[in-house]
């Protein structure tokens, strides 16, 4: 898509991921998100997330994840801002320092799924304050498409199909439906 002649960038479904293995931050994380976001459209199952040992001396075990979609839309060039509030929301839940939830915001347009982080990798473009974001799907044809990096939970059929139930809702959104 093109940038709207206005110069505002566009519009898409915010989300986050959420990693937790305590049900408490889950819930106490979603009041935060639902008090700076909005209400939540679409909120995913709990699935048990064992694609990585990385988080478990923070969160505990077994770590289990959700997505919840936020019913308002985002403007896209405010992903970066968004990432350093859901910094500041596992901050405020962590204990002694040490993070309980790790929440990961991205957005969905039609053409794509974008997600900000903090770290720097060869195929993520700097936006500002220490984020960088990367392209990790794209919509060809019908379908959500991975990149070489992609994270493997969203190659997943469920997180795929999650996905295109939003990306139509989102579609039907726009067009007045």
């Amino acid at each position: 898509m093109t940038v709207p002649p206005s110069g505002e960038s566009e519009q898409g479904v915010l989300f986050a991921g959420l990693l937790y293995a305590q049900s408490e931050y889950l819930e106490q994380a979603r009041e935060l998100l639902t008090a700076d976001f909005g209400s939540i459209l679409v909120e995913s199952d709990e699935i048990l997330w064992d694609h990585s040992v990385y988080y478990e001396q923070e969160l505990g075990v077994p770590i289990k994840r959700r997505f919840v979609f936020f019913d308002n839309l985002i403007s896209t060039g405010l992903i970066a801002e968004t990432k350093l509030k859901t910094i500041a929301i596992e901050k405020t839940l962590s204990v002694d320092g040490i993070r309980k939830i790790n929440i990961d915001p991205g957005y969905l347009t039609l053409a794509k799924v974008v997600l900000p982080t903090t770290k720097n990798r060869s195929h993520r473009i700097y936006l500002k304050n220490g984020i960088y974001a990367e392209t990790t799907l794209i919509y060809i044809g019908d379908s959500f498409k991975p990149h070489l990096f992609t994270y493997t939970d969203f190659t997943k059929t469920e997180t795929l199909e999650l996905l295109h139930k939003v990306r139509k809702q989102f579609k039907n959104k726009l067009l007045g439906i």
